[in-house]
């Protein structure tokens, strides 16, 4: 390999242990890597801004915008609210569920829309005596089987009809990737309905255990009318740095205050509300003003005037290495976490001295708006409430619905290209008054888009060197001597494992070249190996890692990593096989 390919090994393997490691964010190290990489000279400048001249983020950012729409109108909501119905324990709705949010998510990004589905399922869940661990994780595969059947369906597959582009060739048509999708999501929905009912039947979620175990850490306590704290703040009364328990509420009964503050003035008949640990509640008997309200412990776990949450942290949170304490979280986001739950186990320890990760799962004691604040910001990765209400739709649904669907008419029959599409559907959702300005503004996941841009540079650099035809010599000189199809299964293994742990857009763009190349070298039609990319780069089943709705449900739905690799190895498996057969047959 010539220097210049060495350099760029070197810089893509450091960006992949970086990811693996959670460094920094995708983008961050995506954008260092383009930065080193043009100042030795590996790639000019229009190289490394060739993302940013690229339609592929600009179309994802315009849908973003109208997936944006979607969610707040909850335009598709009465088809999810009614079709799991009311018969069958698990395999019967987890069908409707998963038919009717594979074809939804191959019309709107499937991030929003998992996040919209989230509280609807967890909701149907315990209105009927189940766990919502037994659906969510199913919810998430079955957005994923929906990004494979049309163009827009994921970012991924804009992506890599970006870089045809860059290659000469002509981007996908609209409907092109359902011709391997398709069989692949029908099979996936098949294999979904008949294992994962018994792979996560032992899985527990984060909101089911907090029902089931709130004897275990809250506990009531009265204010002595004109006792020693009567009158005195939470601080001087010595109630914020408690052994094993912490001060979540205080009721006065026309009012709650939660989450209490340091300079909450307490006043006798006051109902403290203490999370933590039973077996840790001897600090409150040593507190002189305080009473047991109720000797028995058992409470309801809820507080009139406030609500729990259950929220996801995702890579990208600022929460990230830092416990509840360092954040100031109280302060800064006007809830108290009453729980952590991380692999689908809660943490015992002291919960301010516990650092987060990302797909932990935070039970939050807040006031109604909390999700309102917080949904749409990269604190939270989603936000479910933990009650048996849905959150109320705005209006303009069906302005949504015609705007939506103008769009991918327009789209399919190639009135418009699709960047032009989007972008007009984007603006109208906004012009409409649909959206706000500023919630289009925060529809955008700069992360996203960030990595998306930077990757283009990364991608220039790994073709323009040369490491692209050295890996392609390298894959076709290994598995030549097994035609064909040694040479693509190498291709769609590969990208299979680099989207586990770098993100499917990442492997998308890194893999592009390379499986073009090697498309080249043996004799397969290229345009058969970008489908083969783009597929196998959102075929993410085995780990939460490599695709954002995987994350999205590994907090909430309390799984373990081994729960993925369970239930995603036959599925895995399926898309293996139809790629490897079906490509040689379509190209």
């Amino acid at each position: 390999m010539s220097p210049e390919a060495w350099l760029t090994a070197a810089v893509v393997v450091l960006i992949l242990v970086g990811l693996v490691i959670g460094l920094a964010s995708p983008s961050i190290l995506a954008f260092s890597g383009v930065v080193v990489l043009l100042l030795l000279g590996v790639i000019e400048v229009p190289e490394a801004l060739a993302g940013f001249s690229n339609p592929a983020p600009f179309t994802v950012g315009a849908l973003f915008v109208v997936a944006r729409a979607i969610s707040k109108t909850g335009a598709i909501r009465p088809i999810t609210q009614s079709v799991m119905g009311v018969t069958g324990h698990t395999r019967r709705p987890m069908l409707r569920m998963l038919l009717p949010v594979s074809l939804a998510s191959a019309l709107m990004n499937n991030i929003p829309l998992v996040a919209m589905m989230m509280p609807e399922v967890s909701v149907w869940a315990r209105k009927r005596g189940t766990d919502a661990a037994r659906f969510l994780l199913p919810l998430s595969y079955g957005a994923i089987f929906g990004g494979l059947l049309t163009l827009i369906g994921t970012s991924t597959n804009l992506v890599v009809a970006g870089q045809m582009v860059d290659v000469g060739m002509e981007p996908f048509g609209f409907f092109e990737l359902g011709q391997v999708g398709l069989p692949i999501a029908l099979v996936g929905v098949a294999s979904l309905v008949a294992l994962s009912p018994r792979l996560l039947k032992n899985v527990r979620s984060p909101g089911s255990a907090l029902a089931k175990s709130a004897k275990d850490f809250t506990i009531d306590m009265r204010v002595t009318t004109g006792g020693p704290i009567d009158g005195a703040t939470v601080e001087d009364a010595g109630l914020r740095h408690l052994t094993g328990v912490f001060l979540a509420s205080v009721n006065r009964g026309d009012s709650v205050v939660a989450p209490a503050r340091p300079n909450t003035v307490l006043r006798g008949d006051d109902i403290l509300r203490f999370v933590g640990r039973v077996d840790q509640i001897l600090d409150l008997q040593s507190i002189r003003g305080l009473d047991h309200d109720n000797l028995e412990f058992i409470q309801e776990f809820s507080v009139p005037g406030a609500s729990y949450f259950t929220v996801a942290i995702g890579h990208d949170s600022p929460l990230v290495g830092r416990s509840l304490k360092e954040s100031g979280f109280r302060s800064s986001y006007q809830g108290v976490v009453v729980a952590i739950h991380r692999a689908g186990v809660r943490i015992e320890a002291k919960l301010g001295e516990v650092p987060l990760r990302a797909g932990d799962a935070l039970i939050v004691l807040a006031d109604p708006d909390f999700k309102a604040r917080w949904q749409h910001r990269a604190d939270f990765l989603v936000v479910s409430p933990l009650s048996d209400e849905v959150e109320p739709v705005a209006p303009g649904r069906w302005r949504t619905l015609a705007v939506l669907l103008t769009m991918i008419v327009v789209a399919a029959v190639g009135l418009l290209p699709i960047l032009h599409a989007a972008l007009t559907a984007a603006i109208l959702m906004v012009a409409l008054r649909v959206i706000t300005a500023d919630e289009a503004r925060h529809a955008l996941d700069l992360e996203v888009l960030g990595l998306i841009a930077a990757a283009f540079g990364l991608a220039a650099a790994v073709e323009g060197s040369g490491l692209a035809a050295s890996i392609a010599d390298g894959l076709t000189s290994t598995l030549g001597t097994f035609g064909e199809t040694g040479v693509l299964l190498g291709v769609i293994l590969a990208t299979i494992a680099l989207t586990e742990f770098v993100t499917n857009n990442a492997a998308a763009l890194l893999m592009f070249p390379i499986g073009v190349s090697s498309a080249a070298a043996a004799g397969i039609d290229p345009r058969g190996m970008a489908v083969t990319v783009a597929i196998a780069a959102s075929a993410s089943f085995l780990t939460p890692l490599g695709y954002q709705t995987n994350t999205m449900v590994y907090g909430p739905g309390g799984y373990k990593v081994s729960d993925y690799v369970k239930v995603g190895s036959p599925i895995t498996l399926v898309v293996i096989v139809i790629l490897t057969v079906m490509i040689p047959v379509l190209y």
